[in-house]
C-alpha cells in the first residue's frame, strides 16, 4: 500500500486475530530465510569498518593542514557527515547485522560510538525499547519527547502560555530542533555513563568518551583560533543533529499512535507503525538504509545491503494478507511528519484514519 498517510489510536485485535497474525509472520520469516537474505555479509562490513578509521584518519589530518582557516567550514560539513555514517554502521553492529557473536558486535558498537561520542548502552536501553513497541503510548521513548509532542495529551500537557504557542506551532521549529540533536545525544551519553542506572562496559564507555569529546575539542581549538572554533563545532553538530533527526524522523513519526493496553501481532505491530522512503542506492547510502524502516523491524539482524531485495518481498506478502504497507518518498514523508504534529499540536484527535479501522469491520 503506497503513500498512505494514517495516524491516530488503534484499536485492539480479538486474540484469534492475534494469533493468525503471529503465524502469517511465522510464514514471512520462513519465505525471507529461504531467500538467504539473514546471511552475513562478512565483505560487505569488513570494508566499511576498515574505512572508518581510515576516513577519520584522513580527515584529522587534512584538518590539521589547512590550519586556521575559514575554509575549515567545510571541513565541519564534511565531519557532520563522517560522524553520521560512522553512527549508522554502528546501529547496525547493535542489531547483529554484521557477525554471528553477540560479544563482537557489542565491541564493534562501543568501538564506533566512542568515534561518534555515543554511549552505546545508553542508545541500546533506548532503542531497544523503541523496537518493541513503536509508536506505543508509555512504552516507546522516541514519542516521549520534551520538546515535540506526538499526541494531543502531550500538547496540553503545558501550562506556560509560551510553551503552548510553540507547541501549535512546531511543525515549524521541527528541523530548526535537530540542530540541537547532535549537543543532545552527547549531553544524553556523558548523563547515562555517570548515572546509576546498571551500565555494561561503564570504565570502556567513560573512557572513550573523554577521549572522544575532549580530545576532539582540544584538536579544534589547537588548530583554530577561537572565533573560528566557535562557529566550526556549531556547524559540525549542528549538522550532525539534523542529518540524524533528518534520517530517523520519516520512519515512524506521523504514523499511528498505540495506547497503551492495546495488544498487536508482531507483524501489525511492526508494519502499520512504520514506514519506508522509497528511493535509489544513493538514498540508501545516505540514509544508513534506514528507509527500509519496515524490513528493519520486522528483521533487524537483517544486514543493510539486503534490505532492498527485502522490501519487494514483504511488500508484496502484506499486500497477500491485507496488511498495510506504507512507502513515500522523502519530501512526501517529511510533510507528513510536519503536517501530522502541526495538527497534533493545535490539539486536533485522531487527524488522521486509523489503518485497523477498516480491518475490524472484517473481522
Amino acid at each position: 500500500m503506497a503513500g498512505t498517510d494514517t495516524a491516530g489510536a488503534l484499536v485492539a485485535l480479538p486474540p484469534a486475530r492475534e494469533r493468525v497474525g503471529n503465524s502469517e509472520f511465522t510464514e514471512l520469516a520462513r519465505v525471507i530465510r529461504g531467500t538467504g537474505l539473514l546471511r552475513r555479509r562478512y565483505g560487505y562490513y569488513w570494508t566499511k569498518l576498515s574505512l572508518v578509521p581510515l576516513a577519520f584518519a584522513v580527515t584529522i589530518g587534512g584538518f590539521i593542514w589547512i590550519g586556521d582557516s575559514w575554509w575549515q567550514m567545510f571541513t565541519a560539513v564534511w565531519f557532520a557527515f563522517l560522524f553520521t555514517q560512522t553512527a549508522f554502521l554502528g546501529h547496525d553492529a547493535a542489531h547483529r547485522q554484521i557477525f554471528r557473536s553477540g560479544r563482537w558486535n557489542d565491541w564493534i558498537s562501543l568501538i564506533l560510538g566512542g568515534f561518534v561520542g555515543m554511549s552505546y548502552g545508553w542508545w541500546q536501553h533506548k532503542h531497544t525499547r523503541h523496537h518493541a513497541n513503536p509508536n506505543q503510548l508509555g512504552s516507546d521513548p522516541d514519542i516521549e519527547l520534551p520538546v515535540v509532542a506526538f499526541t494531543p495529551e502531550q500538547a496540553t500537557r503545558h501550562r506556560s502560555p509560551l510553551m503552548r504557542w510553540i507547541m501549535a506551532h512546531q511543525g515549524a521549529f521541527f528541523f530548526p530542533i535537530l540542530l540541537l540533536e547532535g549537543l543532545s545525544l552527547h549531553a544524553s551519553s556523558v548523563h547515562r555513563v555517570f548515572a546509576r542506572e546498571r551500565l555494561p562496559h561503564r570504565p570502556v564507555e567513560i573512557a572513550f568518551l573523554a577521549v572522544r569529546i575532549v580530545g576532539y575539542l582540544a584538536l579544534v581549538f589547537l588548530v583554530l583560533s577561537p572565533d573560528k572554533a566557535a562557529v566550526f563545532l556549531a556547524i559540525q553538530l549542528g549538522l550532525f543533529g539534523l542529518y540524524m533527526g533528518a534520517s530517523f524522523a520519516p520512519n515512524h513519526k506521523g504514523m499511528p499512535i498505540v495506547p497503551k493496553d492495546v495488544r498487536l501481532d508482531f507483524l501489525r505491530r511492526q508494519v502499520l507503525m512504520s514506514r519506508n522512503v522509497r528511493g535509489s542506492r544513493a538514498l540508501d547510502f545516505v540514509m544508513g538504509g534506514l528507509n527500509y524502516q519496515i524490513e528493519h523491524h520486522l528483521f533487524p539482524s537483517m544486514p543493510r545491503p539486503h534490505l532492498r531485495r527485502a522490501a519487494s518481498i514483504i511488500a508484496e506478502y502484506c499486500h497477500e494478507h491485507d496488511v498495510p504497507y506504507t512507502q513515500t518518498t522523502l519530501w512526501q514523508s517529511y510533510a507528513i511528519v510536519l503536517r501530522y504534529i502541526n495538527r497534533v499540536g493545535l490539539g486536533e484527535r485522531d487527524p488522521f484514519e486509523c489503518p485497523l479501522v477498516a480491518q475490524r469491520a472484517s473481522i
